[in-house]
């Protein structure tokens, strides 16, 4: 019990970084499309305009968009086959824990003949807050002629704010994760 005990604060720590890194994606598209005719793409502006993020972080989403799509095959065009658009949305999440053990629970507490030490008394206690940012990002492919939505993908994750490496790596990752689904296996 003791070595389980000892090694749980370690297991939650994991747990918790591996769900922070990992990015949720989801697609959905027209299956009447012929996604092998799609060879040209160019950006949407007015649909990218409406997206409500800081136009550093746009210029990043782009220019990861723009790097797979041409690692697919694809060519950046002015008269294109597919129009490409963005937008986001974040939520902020509130995690309470309570960490109180109360009276009579196992803990730092209560003297006993040996003094202070390990044993039944008040345990230790208090709440832990965590606020975190999990934002959506959806990635829409527009067939040009028919101006109609072909492709969606979604990727739903933790946001990092304060270290601009870790941001850009970050906006990679869930553009590239996203992107994995396109095109779809018909």
């Amino acid at each position: 019990m003791k070595k389980l005990l000892k090694f749980t604060p370690l297991f939650l720590l994991v747990i918790g970084l591996s769900s922070c890194s990992s990015v949720r994606v989801a697609s959905d598209y027209d299956r009447e499309a012929n996604f092998d005719t799609y060879k040209t793409f160019a950006f949407f502006k007015p649909g990218i305009d409406k997206a409500e993020i800081n136009d550093i972080d746009k210029r990043r989403i782009l220019r990861a968009i723009e790097a797979e799509l041409m690692a697919k095959g694809m060519t950046k065009s002015e008269n294109p086959d597919m129009l490409v658009s963005i937008f986001t949305k974040s939520n902020q999440r509130v995690d309470i824990y309570n960490n109180s053990w109360g009276a009579g629970a196992w803990g730092w507490g209560g003297f006993n003949r040996w003094g202070w030490g390990w044993g039944p008394g008040m345990g230790w206690g208090g709440n832990n807050v965590s606020t975190t940012t999990e934002g959506m990002l959806f990635i829409d492919f527009i067939d040009a002629n028919k101006k109609e939505l072909v492709w969606q993908g979604s990727g739903t994750g933790y946001l990092v704010t304060r270290n601009v490496d870790k941001k850009e790596a970050r906006i990679k990752e869930f553009v590239s994760k996203t992107m994995e689904q396109f095109p779809p296996a018909q």
